[in-house]
């Protein structure tokens, strides 16, 4: 069985079977990681020695990264011994991916394009999951689909989901059209790598466009909910869109004291707030990089932007953290 050696010297050995990535996960380490099917680009890595081959395209990466021996760790097997320049994340691991029946409590549009929808789980479930962490839905033996959770763990139990309209998408067709209270569905979860860490920086910036906002305001009302010594000095949130109507939520509901900086790409003239990309907005707001963790979730040419500046700055990639959302149109 290959071994697979991570930059911080950590060994594993994983079955000839696995993906990278997968075979990792097995043995208790926590890798960046999102999709898994190499279109998100989350749990990218050089590789420094070794060998291996892809299973199937490696749509994240761009041209350079490809030239410079960049991989998806999610989409390569190994043939030889590797060693990789990624270091696993460390802190608590999250909690196990269950399988669990749920259903729907309730459904609100809060755009034309954009609805907002509360699952309850069966009683004593005990779901447990990290806020940003997301799940996948399927419904009447439909395909899957991932969303990310919106809400920190509530009393009830109850799990918020904010779902965008995708044209001719099979689930879209569902939630848009045929979706009601009580239908059963099934999930899977929690997944994935995207959730808050604790950390000794005292700045926090958190970056989003569309519903990637979903992660991000789960993250704000778990921090609200730690004593004030916990969290985060200074606390800001660039949310992207393209006109006002698109800010379909309203970040003061949460007891933070946060630096709410909307960003619009198509504002009119009468607009008196950021323009532009969030990337630029975060840019212009005289951050001490050194002192920051970054949290950034929405389109991939967002985060791809957004990585690209951040490390021209200097800031390690252990300090930033990222998920692509992926459309499926099938």
């Amino acid at each position: 069985m290959p071994t697979v050696t991570l930059g911080n010297g950590k060994i594993f050995e994983i079955e000839a079977d696995d993906t990278v990535l997968e075979g990792v996960l097995r043995q208790g380490a926590v890798l960046e990681h999102s999709c898994k099917t190499g279109r998100c680009g989350a749990c990218k890595s050089a590789v420094v020695e070794g060998t291996s081959v892809a299973i199937g395209a490696e749509i994240g990466l761009d041209e350079a990264e490809r030239q410079n021996g960049v991989v998806l760790l999610c989409v390569r097997k190994a043939t030889s011994d590797l060693l990789l320049d990624v270091c696993d994340l460390g802190g608590a691991l999250p909690p196990p991916k269950r399988i669990l029946p749920c259903r729907i409590q309730s459904l609100e549009r809060v755009r034309h394009d954009i609805v907002h929808v509360a699952l309850r789980l069966p009683p004593n479930s005990s779901f447990a999951y990290f806020p940003g962490q997301h799940i996948n839905l399927s419904s009447r033996g439909g395909p899957a689909r991932s969303y990310s959770i919106a809400n920190a763990p509530r009393p009830d139990g109850m799990l918020e989901l904010y779902i965008r309209y995708v044209a001719d998408g099979a689930m879209s067709r569902y939630w848009f059209t045929d979706a009601k209270a009580n239908d059963l569905l099934q999930l899977v979860g929690p997944l994935g790598s995207f959730y808050y860490r604790e950390s000794s920086a005292t700045n926090l910036a958190l970056l989003a466009t569309g519903t990637g906002i979903a992660p991000i305001r789960a993250m704000l009302q778990n921090l609200a909910e730690r004593p004030a010594a916990s969290r985060p000095r200074r606390i800001l949130l660039f949310w992207g869109a393209r006109t006002p109507d698109e800010i379909f939520w309203d970040p003061s509901e949460i007891s933070l004291e946060i630096e709410f900086v909307p960003t619009l790409s198509r504002a009119a003239e009468t607009w008196n707030g950021a323009r532009g990309y969030v990337q630029t907005a975060m840019m212009s707001s005289k951050i001490e990089f050194d002192d920051t963790v970054v949290y950034a979730c929405g389109s991939t040419a967002m985060i791809s932007s957004v990585r690209e500046i951040l490390m021209d700055t200097g800031l390690s990639h252990r300090y930033f953290y990222a998920d692509a959302f992926v459309a499926s149109s099938d």
